[in-house]
């Protein structure tokens, strides 16, 4: 007797900013998934909330010709419906329902808000089904870059200055708000507190440009956070989930360096769009004593937030010898040649062993409290 398919839902596209980037990660997912071992089942949500069912061809969420992919429509309308013993999805047609079967494990390939803070990890919660990554409290926190700090600075880490602005203190008085950055050395970086892929960042470099780049970090997020500018290497490690009650684990770490003129900082364009302007390496050039300690620091990082799954965490390595934390990502790019992959795949897991790993934790944990 054969045995059934593991049924993985591939949920992406979804209500943020990095709707775009999503699917590019999700193409990688379906390109590379095991289809012997996992029957996939991918579901678009567009930038309105509409979830739908959608080809299972990755060529279409590509990023072939620069131009980013979107889930415009919904052609097939389904929704997850659950009961005691299952979790199905069902699909809606001129007023007929048809049950599209049983999901055993969701990859919620969803980058930002109403995706990546907890927003659709308690969903699945309430649906009582498997899903990757982390759980509610590990993604929210993961995903406010205030609070992240809070935390990494109760755990002993050393984070930047920085200054947060909400939308109250902003719309109350917006020169008070801005008066507190004055604690600050320029350059200083305004960015969304909850939002990624460098969407809405802006590097300032003196008082007279502050007030624009809240302005343009608040079109994406109405809290705001402004941190100081550090003076060191950007070095990034990714870390995976132990397996059972086993350890957390790390892989090498990687560097990031902007290649050219035209970004002053790993920005959207130099992520996404323009493929000259960073270099990535992995390993990255450290000492063999600098890669033990980055790679401890970031699990110290990931257990700290109580993470599940895959996270990766981004420092600075000063001139001093210094780590200082930056922040961690608890749903990462993930496509091929993302840096996560990347490091895992030179620290000896390749991109679809990757794959299988994260949905076999996922299986494993329990629903709810844990």
């Amino acid at each position: 007797m054969t045995e059934r398919k593991l049924r993985v839902l591939l949920l992406f596209g979804g209500r943020s900013s990095e709707h775009s980037v999503s699917c590019v990660t999700a193409a990688g997912v379906m390109h590379a998934i095991d289809r012997e071992r996992f029957e996939i089942v991918p579901v678009g949500i567009t930038r309105d909330g509409g979830w739908t069912l959608l080809d299972e061809d990755p060529e279409g969420w590509a990023l072939n010709t620069g131009k980013l992919p979107e889930i415009s429509s919904v052609d097939h309308p389904v929704h997850l419906s659950t009961d005691a013993q299952k979790t199905s999805l069902l699909s809606y047609s001129d007023s007929a329902v048809a049950d599209l079967g049983e999901i055993d494990v969701v990859f919620p390939l969803l980058h930002g808000p109403f995706g990546e803070d907890g927003s659709i990890q308690g969903m699945l919660e309430m649906a009582g089904v498997s899903y990757v990554g982390s759980g509610i409290a590990a993604s929210a926190m993961g995903m406010d870059k205030h609070y992240m700090k809070v935390v990494f600075e109760g755990a002993g880490f050393k984070v930047g200055p920085y200054e947060v602005i909400t939308n109250k203190q902003w719309l109350r008085d917006s020169e008070a708000a801005m008066k507190r950055c004055e604690n600050l050395q320029y350059p200083l970086f305004v960015k969304p507190a909850r939002a990624g892929s460098s969407v809405g960042i802006t590097k300032v470099d003196d008082r007279s440009g502050l007030r624009a780049a809240i302005e343009i970090a608040r079109a994406e997020d109405p809290k705001v956070i402004i941190e100081q500018g550090i003076v060191g290497r950007e070095i990034e490690c990714g870390v995976l989930e132990g397996r059972g009650s086993g350890p957390s684990r790390a892989s090498l770490p990687g560097e990031i360096a902007v290649a050219d003129n035209q970004h002053t900082f790993y920005d959207f364009e130099a992520k996404y769009v323009d493929g000259a302007a960073a270099e990535l390496s992995c390993p990255a050039n450290l000492s063999d004593e600098a890669t033990i300690e980055i790679r401890e620091l970031a699990v110290k990082a990931f257990d700290a937030i109580d993470a599940e799954g895959l996270s990766r965490v981004d420092f600075f390595y000063t001139p001093e010898g210094e780590w200082i934390i930056n922040e961690i990502n608890t749903m990462p790019g993930f496509t091929p040649s993302s840096m996560y992959p990347q490091m895992w795949a030179k620290t000896g897991i390749e991109y679809r062993e990757l794959i299988d790993e994260l949905i076999a934790l996922a299986t494993a944990r329990n629903i709810g409290l844990r």
